[in-house]
This record gives structure tokens, C-alpha cells and sequence, in this order.
């Protein structure tokens, strides 16, 4: 299994900072978890987009699925696609909203809202605590706590695994999801809680106490807001957490 990150700006995104979005090649699949602000001309460096198997969005903020749209373009009005996207319809996991709540992108007002229908190139396939399979991947999801309806995914094959925390605070779903997994791509928006709207985000800090409860080996920090102190968020998860930490770059792999 191999991870790649396209992007992994926080809420918003920065000078060649997309914001989230990641790759994963596993079993001859590939999946792309978020397309955040910038992720889709960054997933064209490593593949045809056409050549993805699944879209798993973790909830519908814009800086984790923005470039969904792109997705949509490309797959609606390419010229000379592959094959007849309307025969194979990409699988999107997603919120159960997803469906009118990225159309509503491609309306051209209120009243065209209800004759605006993405199912013709995307099979919309509803989250909910529970397991999934791509291909041969196994996905396996449960809720977070986030200030919406929002999802956490453990990613397995042939004994690898990789969990992507999507937006938090530390809950004992994640530390379940995270138990013993080989990378926790966790939540790391800031250093401090303190004054700060609850069901948003963890801390480097928090994330590291995470991996360290749920006993995963390598934690890779993400989702740091472009204002943050990104220095100062991975000497807190270091501080916190005894395995390997790093933060996320574009352009980044991990092999599991």
C-alpha cells in the first residue's frame, strides 16, 4: 500500500498548498480520500483521473471536497474519455447529502438545483459507521466529531493499514479505528485548544496522545492550518507520542 499526499492545507490553502487530499494505491486500486481547494491538478501528476477507482469524502467543508467539481468537469466534457463514464460510474463515498450538496456547484440557480444530477458519472454510495471494499481494499468507517456529519476511514490490505482521521477532536472512535495501525494521518490544525470552538480539530499534542492510546506505529500530521506553527505542532506530537511523527507535504509517499 502506498500513500500519497496531493494536499494537506488546513481550512484553507497556501502558496503551493493544496488543501486535503490524498492517494492511495493498494491491490491495483486506486483511491483518492478529500479533493480539497488545488488537490485535482495535483492528483493529475500521478495518475489520469480516469484511471481512480473510488472517492472516499470524509464530510463536505469545501477544503475537503471543493475539487470534486474538477472531478466532475473532467469527467463530463473530456473529449475522448476511456470509456463510457455513464456504463462505469466512479463509486464516491460520502455523506448521505453529498449527492444535492455537490450538484448544487454545477446549478445554475435555485430553480435548476432539483434537475441537477451527478448520478449520470458518480455512484453516490452513503457513509455509516461500518465496512466497505474497494476492489480488494478494505475500508472501514466510523463517525467523528466534527462540527458536521463527518467520518474517520481505516484503509486495510494484505495486513497493511492506514487511517485517515478526516476533522476531529480526540474520541475513543478513533482511537478503536487507529488501533494498531501501521500510519494515523490525524487532524493537526493548531497547538493549543484553549479558546477555540469545540468539534473542530485536534492539536499536534492531541494527535500524538491519540496515536499513542490507540498504539499506532507512525503518525503523520496533516490538515495544519497555513497560519499555524508547524514547528511547533510537530514538537508537540513528538512530545506525545514515542513512534515516528513527520508532517505532511505535497508530493509526499509513505509506503505501509
Amino acid at each position: 500500500m502506498q500513500l500519497t499526499v496531493l494536499g494537506c492545507a488546513g481550512s484553507a490553502p497556501g502558496p503551493d498548498l493544496p488543501t486535503s487530499g490524498y492517494l492511495v494505491e493498494a491491490g491495483g486500486v486506486r483511491i483518492v480520500v478529500e479533493l480539497g481547494s488545488g488537490v485535482f491538478s495535483a492528483l493529475m501528476r500521478h495518475c489520469d483521473p480516469f484511471d481512480i477507482d473510488a472517492v472516499l469524502l470524509s464530510h463536505l467543508h469545501l477544503d475537503h471536497c471543493a475539487d470534486f467539481s474538477s472531478l466532475t468537469v473532467y469527467r463530463r466534457e473530456h473529449p475522448e474519455p476511456p470509456y463510457d463514464v455513464t456504463e462505469r460510474r466512479l463509486p464516491v463515498f460520502a455523506p448521505a447529502h453529498a449527492p444535492s450538496r455537490l450538484a448544487a456547484a454545477h446549478a445554475a440557480g435555485r430553480a435548476e438545483l432539483a434537475a441537477t444530477d451527478l448520478t449520470d458519472t458518480f455512484d453516490f454510495v452513503p457513509l455509516a459507521p461500518g465496512k466497505y471494499a474497494v476492489g480488494p481494499v478494505d475500508v472501514e468507517v466510523a463517525a467523528m466529531r466534527h462540527i458536521c456529519e463527518a467520518y474517520g476511514f481505516r484503509i486495510s490490505y494484505e495486513g497493511a493499514s492506514l487511517v485517515f482521521s478526516g476533522d476531529t477532536v480526540p474520541c475513543p472512535e478513533l482511537v478503536r479505528l487507529a488501533e494498531g495501525a501501521d500510519l494515523l494521518l490525524a487532524d493537526s490544525a493548531w497547538r493549543e485548544q484553549a479558546g477555540r470552538a469545540n468539534y473542530l480539530h485536534m492539536s499536534g499534542r492531541e494527535a500524538g496522545e491519540v496515536a499513542t492510546s490507540a498504539g499506532a506505529h507512525r503518525l503523520v500530521l496533516t490538515h495544519v492550518l497555513p497560519w499555524s506553527d508547524r514547528d511547533g505542532i510537530l514538537k508537540d506530537a513528538e512530545n506525545a507520542f514515542p513512534g515516528p511523527v513527520t508532517l505532511a507535504t505535497p508530493g509526499a509517499t509513505y509506503t505501509l
